[in-house]
């Protein structure tokens, strides 16, 4: 974990705002806040595109491994009148 260091609080307009020192800088234009008991934490948003490239990456996924015959093992249906 980095050092902790002292920021400044300041109003912009009816929000409070944090100067995030140089050495804190988040990449991008936004971030994800959120609180947790006393601690406000910010985080990089995340990039949508990062999954994009996963998915792009992969193999394609065998029909075989996604719907398996669950009716192997099952005896043979019978007719049952309603």
């Amino acid at each position: 974990m980095s050092d902790a260091r002292t920021v400044s609080l300041f109003r912009n307009g009816r929000n409070q705002a944090v100067r995030i020192p140089v050495e804190f800088e988040l990449p991008g234009d936004e971030a994800v806040m959120r609180k947790e008991g006393n601690r406000l934490v910010i985080e990089p948003k995340p990039d949508k595109s990062d999954l994009l490239e996963y998915l792009r990456a992969r193999e394609p996924l065998d029909p075989e491994d996604l719907f398996p015959d669950v009716d192997d093992d099952h005896l043979p249906m019978r007719e049952v009148d309603l």
